[in-house]
């Protein structure tokens, strides 16, 4: 394994990951939040490309390896206590969120109800072939 001391400065979790914030490197939109291992923030910065850990699957996630929805790397920030990673991404279609939605942050509360305030740009069922 290789011993890369940008990762080493990282306070990982008791399950060794780090929440990341990827935001659009144009707008600053935040387009959702993840989890990274080591494993897959040496490959983000490797391949220049978003790769996170899937909690739910327990494996690596390259973003839109079965949607084509890629975020291309511009930058990796770190946070002052070195415990969140922000990545800025290039979105590729558009969406970032399994919904088909621009960003995952599509709802607000008003009056102590959940309210989506951004409209499906594309159909899941057309984004995920076994969906």
């Amino acid at each position: 394994m290789l011993l890369d001391h940008w990762l080493d400065q990282i306070k990982w979790d008791g399950n060794g990951l780090v929440p990341a914030i990827a935001q659009d490197h144009q707008t600053g939109q935040v387009l959702m939040m993840a989890w990274m291992n080591r494993e897959s923030l040496a490959l983000t910065e490797q391949e220049q490309r978003a790769v996170y850990w899937s909690r739910s699957r327990a494996r690596l996630w390259r973003k839109g390896e079965e949607s084509g929805h890629v975020q291309k790397l511009h930058g990796l920030r770190l946070d002052c206590d070195a415990d969140v990673i922000l990545l800025a991404v290039e979105q590729v279609g558009g969406i970032a969120c399994h919904t088909g939605r621009p960003h995952c942050f599509f709802k607000h509360l008003e009056g102590g109800q959940w309210c989506e305030d951004v409209a499906v740009a594309k159909d899941p069922k057309e984004i995920y072939s076994h969906e």
